[in-house]
């Protein structure tokens, strides 16, 4: 079990986060489409995974802003943009913000699949069922080659340490 914090409160999420030299553990998703997605869609690519609890708060649609900019000149690379919100409220934000270079998935038909599997899922506190803040990097064979579990969910992820990971 991770050790994160929310506004300086110690909350707890259900596992220990894949480590780099992991086979990426496959998850089931849906997108804005409603289609269920996988992670071995993307075999042959770099994936960035970007998680976060919601896309309703600035800090996470910040982040799906920032990764959307830096996908642009990202070669074989996909980044996925992860949280339980529901597939429509993605479409929403996507439409609203002009987000166009990230694929937006949702975990909330398969709540416990993604979280668990990752480590992210928050087990207690105000955000408990939500994802904590995350960023993980998976090469083109299906391994974890970066992780990032944000220590407090209420800043941005280290977008410079992310980078250097897809070169």
């Amino acid at each position: 079990m991770a050790e994160v914090l929310l506004k300086g409160n110690l909350v707890h999420t259900s596992g220990d986060i894949p480590l780099p030299g992991d086979k990426a553990p496959d998850f089931l998703l849906t997108d804005t489409e409603l289609r269920d997605r996988r992670l071995d869609e993307f075999a042959g690519k770099k994936v960035v995974l970007n998680v976060f609890p919601s896309l309703d708060t600035p800090v996470c649609a910040a982040s799906v802003r920032k990764f959307n900019e830096l996908a642009a000149g990202m070669d074989n690379t996909v980044v996925l943009a992860i949280s339980k919100d529901l597939p429509f409220a993605h479409q929403r934000f996507c439409t609203s913000e002009g987000i166009d270079r990230v694929i937006n998935l949702s975990g909330y038909k398969c709540q416990y699949d993604f979280g668990r599997k990752y480590g992210v899922e928050i087990i207690d506190g105000p955000l408990e069922n939500l994802y904590a803040r995350a960023v993980f990097v998976i090469n083109e064979d299906g391994k974890v080659i970066y992780t990032q579990l944000v220590p407090e969910i209420t800043q941005e992820p280290d977008y410079g340490d992310v980078l250097s990971h897809l070169k």
